[in-house]
C-alpha cells in the first residue's frame, strides 16, 4: 500500500488533484483493510511507533486507534520484551540481521488493563522511498490451537525429561530405603559367622563358609546401591545461558492449557534484570510446568476469586528468584513442611514424585525451592536460579 503512494507521488508536481485523489483511494483501501482484516493488524515506522492498526487488534488490546497512533509498539509488550523492543528494532537497521521479520513465532502481548496473553507475531518489512515500515499480523492463541505442534513438541520434551527424573528420583529414594537393610543383613551376618567360631561339628565348616558368601553378597549388593545413588546424584545437565522470560513463556503456553476455562485469571510480572540465567532449558520448564498445573489444579477446586500470578525477580545476590502464587485455600503447616519430600501428595491418584523433582532439579543448578503462604490467602511457591554473569556469558557466547 505504502508502495502504491509512492508510485503515484511521481505525477504529483504534474497534477497535484490527480496525486491528491490517488492518496486518498489508497488510504481508502488501506482502511477498508485495516477494518476487514481478520488477524489483529499493527503498523509501525523504524522508530517503533505505531502508524495504524486494525480494527481487530483494537478489540484484542483494548485500546482505540486515537490512543495509540503515535505511541511506541512497546504499549502491547510485557517486560523485559517492553524495554528491549527499541534495542532490537535498532539493531536489525544497523545490521540487516533478521532474528523475527517473516518468521512466525509465539511471544506474550499485553493489553490495556495489564493482562497478558500468548499471541501468534509474524513480522512483514516495507520499504517506501528513504523509510522502513514494519506491518505485524497478530494471533490471539488463548483459545485457538495454532499452538499445537509447538505444545506438541515442548510436551514431548518436559514428559520425556520428567520420566526420566523421575526414575531417578525413585530410584535414589529406593536406594537409601534399600541400604539400610542390607547394612543390617551383613551386621548379621558377620555376628553369626564369630558365633559359629566357636562351635565344632561336621558341617559348622560349611555353614561358616555359606554365611561368609551371603555377607560378601550383601556388601557386593551395597556397593551396587551406592554405585546407583552416585549416579542418579551426578544428575548431568547442559546448562547455559538461557533467557528466563522466555523459559516461562513457554512453559506458560503448556501449562494453562485449560486455566481460562476454570475461570483462572492468570498475570506476569516478570524483572529484566532477572532475564539472563544458567539453566538447562527442558529441566527449568519442567519445574514451572509442574508448579503452574499444581496451582492450576488447587484453584480449580477453589470457590470464588481464582487468581495466578507468575513473576521474576532479581536478587543481590546473583539469583533470579521465580515465584508462582495462587489464591487458593492455602496448605496446612505440617504438609508444607514435608510437601518436597518424596512420595508426600495432596493429590488422591498423585505419586508424589512432582515437587521432590522439582526440588532435585532446582538444587542441581545450585539454587534452593520453598514454600510460603501467599499474603491475602493462598501459596507461593519459590525457587532461584544462578543469573548469567560476565563471566559465564563470555564462556558460553563462545
Amino acid at each position: 500500500m505504502m508502495a502504491e503512494m509512492d508510485s503515484n507521488s511521481a505525477s504529483a508536481t504534474a497534477n497535484p488533484r490527480v496525486a491528491e485523489a490517488a492518496l486518498q483511494a489508497a488510504e481508502a483501501r488501506l482502511r477498508s483493510i485495516l477494518e476487514t482484516v481478520p488477524d489483529a493488524m499493527v503498523i509501525i515506522d523504524e522508530r517503533g511507533l505505531i502508524e495504524s492498526l486494525s480494527t481487530t487488534a483494537e478489540k484484542l488490546f483494548g485500546y482505540s486507534a486515537s490512543e495509540a497512533v503515535g505511541k511506541n509498539v512497546s504499549l502491547f509488550m510485557p517486560s523485559p520484551n517492553r524495554e528491549q523492543h527499541d534495542g532490537y528494532l535498532q539493531r536489525y537497521l544497523a545490521t540487516g540481521e533478521r532474528h523475527i521479520i517473516g518468521i512466525g513465532r509465539i511471544v506474550v502481548g499485553q493489553r490495556k488493563d495489564g493482562t497478558t496473553f500468548p499471541i501468534h507475531l509474524t513480522v512483514g518489512e516495507l520499504r517506501s522511498a528513504d523509510k522502513h515500515y514494519f506491518t505485524g499480523f497478530i494471533r490471539d492463541l488463548t483459545d485457538q490451537q495454532l499452538t499445537e505442534n509447538r505444545l506438541k513438541e515442548l510436551q514431548s520434551e518436559v514428559t520425556h525429561m520428567s520420566r526420566f527424573t523421575a526414575l531417578g528420583e525413585m530410584a535414589s529414594t529406593l536406594a537409601h530405603e534399600i541400604n539400610q537393610p542390607l547394612t543390617a543383613i551383613n551386621n548379621y551376618l558377620k555376628g553369626c559367622h564369630r558365633l559359629l567360631q566357636e562351635a565344632e561339628g561336621p558341617s559348622v565348616a560349611t555353614l561358616r563358609d555359606a554365611i561368609g558368601k551371603a555377607a560378601d553378597q550383601a556388601l557386593r549388593a551395597g556397593q551396587i546401591i551406592r554405585r546407583l545413588r552416585e549416579f542418579v546424584a551426578r544428575g548431568d545437565s547442559e546448562r547455559r545461558r538461557e533467557s528466563l522470560s522466555k523459559l516461562v513463556e513457554d512453559a506458560s503456553t503448556l501449562a494453562l492449557i485449560g486455566a481460562k476455562e476454570a475461570g483462572v485469571a492468570v498475570s506476569f510480572r516478570l524483572d529484566p534484570k532477572a532475564d539472563k540465567v544458567l539453566a538447562d532449558r527442558i529441566q527449568v520448564q519442567q519445574v514451572l510446568v509442574n508448579l503452574i498445573r499444581n496451582a492450576i489444579d488447587v484453584l480449580a477446586e477453589t470457590p470464588g476469586r481464582r487468581e495466578l500470578a507468575i513473576g521474576t525477580t532479581a536478587s543481590n545476590d546473583g539469583t533470579a528468584e521465580v515465584s508462582v502464587a495462587d489464591s487458593g485455600s492455602g496448605l496446612a503447616p505440617e504438609v508444607a513442611n514435608h510437601l518436597f519430600q518424596p512420595f508426600v501428595t495432596t493429590k488422591q491418584k498423585g505419586m508424589g514424585l512432582g515437587l521432590s523433582i522439582c526440588r532435585t532439579i532446582v538444587e542441581a543448578h545450585g539454587g534452593r525451592i520453598w514454600v510460603e503462604p501467599r499474603p491475602g490467602g493462598g501459596t507461593v511457591f519459590r525457587f532461584t536460579l544462578r543469573l548469567a554473569g560476565s563471566e559465564e556469558e563470555a564462556g558460553l557466547g563462545k
